[in-house]
């Protein structure tokens, strides 16, 4: 069980679906988007995604959600799309106050994610996408047996994922996390069992086979880390890589692993954990000049780090260019340095800037 205490709350979607989400750890915002096989209170005790929530909350205060027809949010809703994942992220977002974070989106949840940064460059600071696709498996050039292929998935959640007997959903947990132990295996099996219902798991199945991203994805403007397991089973490796050639600059990172969701034991975990941690802006300031900014100043530290100018700044906090000089002027006097050039040294010595794009 992760360390830190998780705080359940709802809000209620604009067309009136209520929508689950926690918050777990202290510490500057770092989101996540919501996918398809989720439970906030099943996950927490999971030998799957218990590792997940505990490093993710160990530095920020972690947002995740059930998504609609998901976990501890409505199962019964009026819509089933790619825009209604994306307007309930935006309220999630608003119902849970926070104003500029690090968005992730795994599997799913990378598409939405693309889609929430180019419409909301204000809020997303660093966009984390890990085994995402732009392309849904409708979408991408498929052959007349891969299109069968993707009607037979539909067709085995409508018919096997509520029984009993778990030898339906086990297809999609060999796909998931090929490499897992039989506790693993027994715990995903009941996970899709309890997360959804059939009805659902089907349309969920059948709005993913048509997502496409694809002319969104070249519009996101913030730092972007793609990584994706060389072996995934469920998402292949190729979909990874173009999603990484779409977004300008992004940084594309393979994992040597068979397992779409990475496993605590596996060395891909850490590998997968040293690189978002260095993508991510520095979160402890300790006893540094740092320490006396407001969360504000140091957001446009972080900018200023990645080289950017104060029209940049201003477009992306969504501040008029009087307020970023203002910034601007009360951070080089805390810092105790003349110009901008000095700020930038301190401030990547500080952690701040790291992987920009």
């Amino acid at each position: 069980m992760p360390s830190a205490k998780q705080q359940i709350r709802f809000c209620t979607s604009p067309d009136g679906v209520r929508l689950a989400y926690g918050t777990t750890g202290t510490g500057p915002p770092l989101v996540k988007v919501a996918n398809w096989l989720s439970h906030l209170e099943f996950d927490w005790n999971s030998p799957v995604w218990r590792h997940w929530i505990a490093e993710l909350s160990r530095d920020h205060t972690y947002l995740r959600y059930d998504e609609r027809g998901c976990g501890l949010s409505d199962w019964e809703v009026p819509e089933q799309s790619f825009e209604a994942w994306v307007h309930d992220l935006e309220t999630v977002v608003v119902a849970a106050g926070v104003e500029r974070f690090p968005l992730l989106g795994i599997s799913q949840g990378a598409p939405i994610a693309i889609a929430y940064a180019v419409r909301h460059p204000e809020k997303v600071s660093h966009l984390i996408l890990h085994g995402g696709y732009a392309r849904g498996r409708l979408k991408r050039n498929v052959t007349p047996l891969q299109r069968k292929e993707a009607e037979t998935m539909v067709e085995l959640a409508e018919m096997g994922w509520g029984k009993e007997n778990a030898a339906f959903r086990q297809f999609f947990t060999t796909q998931f996390i090929p490499d897992g132990t039989s506790e693993q295996y027994r715990w995903f099996n009941e996970l899709q069992r309890i997360s959804t219902s059939p009805q659902n798991a089907a349309r969920f199945l059948q709005v993913m086979h048509g997502i496409d991203v694809t002319a969104l994805a070249p519009a996101v403007s913030c730092p972007t880390l793609v990584l994706h397991p060389n072996n995934d089973a469920r998402v292949s490796f190729d979909e990874g890589r173009l999603v990484a050639s779409l977004i300008p600059g992004a940084r594309f990172v393979p994992l040597e692993s068979r397992n779409h969701l990475l496993l605590e034991e596996e060395p891909a975990w850490q590998h997968w954990l040293e690189e978002v941690r260095a993508f991510l802006p520095a979160v402890s300031t300790g006893g540094s000049v740092f320490a006396a900014l407001t969360a504000r100043e140091r957001e446009l530290v972080e900018l200023i780090a990645q080289g950017r100018d104060n029209a940049q700044i201003a477009a992306l906090l969504a501040l008029s260019d009087k307020t970023v000089r203002n910034h601007i002027t009360s951070i080089f006097a805390k810092l105790e340095v003349e110009n901008r050039s000095q700020a930038i040294v301190l401030a990547r010595d500080a952690g701040f800037g790291k992987r920009t794009s």
